[in-house]
């Protein structure tokens, strides 16, 4: 009887407890690793895995096949000699009137990232994306603040969400996706567990 009283007694003890809250720093940095999923979720979409594959060939369509015409990386990620990205992709996209499987354009002239710092969105898994991210020796050499400043306002970041004629735009809208990586680079940009 003693035993049952006892075990009662405990476990209303336990039950009733009031649950202890996280440090401020570790849930700060709990959130900014719940933003940096959204992040992920939008770097990861078809228009930015597109010029960031992972080999030296840029990809087209929702389908992220290999772009067409042996097009590559090339020196300085404006194609290869002889086959400039200018060569098809001008400075707007065209008018809707063109029909599809018209080249896109912005007006800071398309590209992929440099060979030096090919900044891989395809396949990476969240906490490899996020390392790379924000390294500098490995992003073009940019800290949080040129990041927050690329991701918020580059016409090649921003075409992703007017891409043109037949192709579907990134599937968070810009200012969620600027937000939340703001809010990850202001929590120090933890990067969260695979």
């Amino acid at each position: 009887m003693i035993k049952i009283v006892l075990c009662a007694s405990l476990l209303a003890a336990c039950s009733h407890a009031p649950a202890e809250a996280p440090p401020p720093a570790a849930a700060a940095k709990a959130d900014g690793a719940e933003q940096f999923l959204l992040v992920k979720g939008v770097l990861q979409s078809p228009r930015c895995v597109s010029c960031h594959p992972k080999g030296d060939r840029p990809l087209q369509g929702d389908d992220l096949h290999v772009h067409l015409q042996n097009v590559q990386r090339g020196p300085e990620g404006r194609g290869a000699v002889g086959l400039a990205c200018a060569t098809c992709h001008g400075a707007a996209n065209l008018p809707d009137s063109y029909g599809t499987n018209m080249p896109p354009g912005v007006s800071t002239g398309w590209k992929l990232p440099p060979p030096e710092t090919k900044m891989v969105f395809e396949g990476m898994g969240a906490r490899a994306l996020c390392e790379q991210l924000k390294d500098p020796h490995r992003n073009g050499g940019k800290n949080l603040a040129a990041l927050v400043k690329h991701v918020s306002s580059d016409p090649l970041v921003l075409w992703g969400w007017s891409p043109g004629y037949a192709r579907k735009p990134v599937p968070v809208a810009h200012a969620e996706f600027a937000s939340a990586f703001k809010s990850w680079a202001d929590r120090g940009a933890p990067c969260p567990a695979d």
